[in-house]
């Protein structure tokens, strides 16, 4: 069969620029080296959060929102400063930030997503009003998590599989791109043996059979390297410390970087190798799917961070405010993990966890299971850790508490009297509505926000009041999650060579394009960002390869 498209990787950039060129009468090879029941990737597995702009969303909290203060944000974060690696990447995001507040809630509605209507305030920055953060709430969940947001290009997919527009080939790994005169005309691989395993689950890269495909255009749109451990030491930055020595993963085992090296060998540029986004607020999953798994705490602002040592962590580095300057300033401690401690009556309020599966409410678009949040304990997915998982410590005094975190990491870093110390000098700035402690005025703020009072900060207490107990210690690890750089693409989604020019036949949408030019986020996220591009960058592809095909 003849295709005027081949698309690599089935993931939500995949989809999206699959259906794209689908729906243009034209046909498409999609590819994947995973099963069928994976189709969507990492998305599927996300709390299905999105970065928009001045919406009736934000509007009905209160929230006053403009273009200008997002582009003003984006640029304090993204802190671009590599004039050749950066100019694409900076072209990119002005123009997502278009799209985030302009078409994109309107052509997500059109496809039947909804989202929730209290609007989540992700990285606050804690900077002043042109540095790293969100200005305003802005993170607006799916109504039914990442398996809501994928779940209407799935449906395009298979409709266009029963018409002939789309042929899709699970458990087919690209291995190298074909080239002719310096155009990319097609694919070879190792078509992998079958998988009987459930989504997300580590699967075999037993090779039965080889295969090779032609088509006058070509996407990759494969992912990132978030569960190469190696990949990622080996980009590991010098400005973040040492690479973390042991780390969890929050993405399956298949998010593995090859196609970047594949598309290199051909000639595409990679660019801003050192720029990652990871998370520091990983918890072992009890109950893993993948290797390595690990949960994300997305947590409210009340917990009490402190390092491997039992030092509180300095200020902006407060849950909620800065991951990579957070990451820094663990990891120049000399180890990879760091502390929560908190109360019983924190945890009830402010612990979520990132992903699909742990928000079976939201997930299941339940709005009975999200109502019962409001009620005291914690949530489900939270009691389930706090009950099963190894990171989480409970007790009644603070003593018994330190003795059992250390006991946990087997290194005995912790001092009790310390801790209580800096714990007391804390809980004495409660006394009364003024204080010289940032964490606090923080907390205060987080709660003029109405839908952070509402459901997401505890009123502010001591910590070592019992009436508000149990005490709660919380090891957090390093998570690997996202790659930031990638190929660089103009506007187009051309992949580009060495010399700035683009490779004919050959595109690139989502992570491995750094979700846009190489590096659409610069240093930073904004958060909402990576769902957010894949769903651009996927449309831009799509719409760019019909154009190639009629030219």
């Amino acid at each position: 069969m003849n295709y005027d498209c081949i698309v690599i990787g089935a993931g939500l950039a995949g989809l999206v620029a699959t259906t794209e060129i689908a729906a243009s009468g034209r046909k498409v090879l999609l590819l994947d080296q995973e099963p069928e029941q994976s189709m969507g990737g990492q998305a599927w597995w996300s709390f299905g959060g999105l970065f928009l702009v001045d919406t009736p969303e934000q509007r009905r909290m209160g929230i006053k929102d403009t273009r200008d203060l997002a582009w003003q944000d984006w640029l304090g974060t993204a802190a671009f400063d590599r004039e050749d690696e950066d100019y694409w990447g900076r072209k990119w995001a002005e123009a997502y930030i278009d799209f985030a507040a302009g078409e994109k809630r309107a052509w997500l509605r059109s496809l039947g997503i909804k989202f929730f209507p209290i609007v989540g305030w992700a990285e606050r920055g804690g900077y002043l009003a042109d540095g790293h953060g969100n200005s305003v709430p802005r993170f607006h969940i799916v109504w039914g998590t990442g398996p809501g947001l994928v779940a209407p290009f799935i449906q395009k997919v298979k409709e266009y599989m029963k018409n002939g527009f789309i042929t899709f080939l699970p458990r087919h790994r690209v291995d190298e791109l074909i080239t002719k005169n310096g155009a990319v005309i097609g694919v070879s691989g190792s078509k992998l043996k079958e998988a009987m395993i459930e989504r997300g689950e580590d699967s075999n890269r037993e090779v039965i059979d080889e295969f090779e495909y032609y088509a006058d255009t070509i996407l990759v749109s494969s992912g990132g390297i978030g569960a190469n451990f190696d990949l990622i030491r080996k980009n590991w930055p010098e400005r973040l410390g040492r690479p973390p020595k042991q780390m969890l993963s929050g993405v399956p085992k298949h998010v593995d970087g090859r196609m970047l090296a594949i598309t290199e060998k051909i000639g595409g540029r990679t660019v801003n190798r050192d720029r990652m986004w990871h998370y520091t607020e990983g918890i072992k999953n009890w109950n893993p799917i993948w290797s390595h798994h690990g949960i994300r705490i997305l947590p409210g602002p009340s917990s009490l961070w402190f390092d491997a040592l039992g030092r509180r962590l300095p200020v902006p580095y407060l849950p909620g405010f800065d991951t990579l300057g957070t990451m820094e300033t663990i990891l120049k401690t000399g180890y990879d993990y760091s502390w929560f401690i908190l109360t019983e009556k924190i945890i009830e309020k402010e612990f979520a966890l990132s992903g699909s599966e742990q928000n079976p409410d939201l997930t299941g678009k339940s709005i009975k299971k999200v109502l019962s949040r409001i009620l005291p304990g914690p949530p489900g997915p939270v009691k389930a850790f706090m009950d099963k998982g190894e990171d989480f410590i409970i007790a009644n005094n603070l003593e018994d508490l330190i003795n059992r975190m250390n006991q946990l990491t087997g290194a005995h870093l912790l001092n009790v009297k310390d801790i209580e110390r800096q714990i007391q000098a804390r809980d004495r700035e409660i006394e009364n509505k003024f204080t010289k402690d940032l964490h606090i005025t923080a907390i205060r703020g987080h709660r003029k926000y109405r839908g952070d009072k509402l459901i997401r900060v505890a009123p502010p207490h001591k910590i070592l009041d019992p009436k508000h107990g149990p005490l709660i210690g919380v090891r957090l690890h390093i998570l690997s999650r996202k790659t930031l750089g990638g190929l660089q693409t103009d506007l187009s989604c051309r992949v580009l060579n060495k010399n700035g020019m683009p490779i004919s036949g050959l595109f690139a949408a989502g992570e491995v394009a750094g979700f846009g030019g190489g590096g659409i986020h610069g240093y930073r996220s904004l958060e909402g960002t990576f769902l957010g591009n894949c769903l651009f960058t996927g449309r831009v592809a799509g719409q760019a390869i019909i154009d190639c095909l009629k030219s």
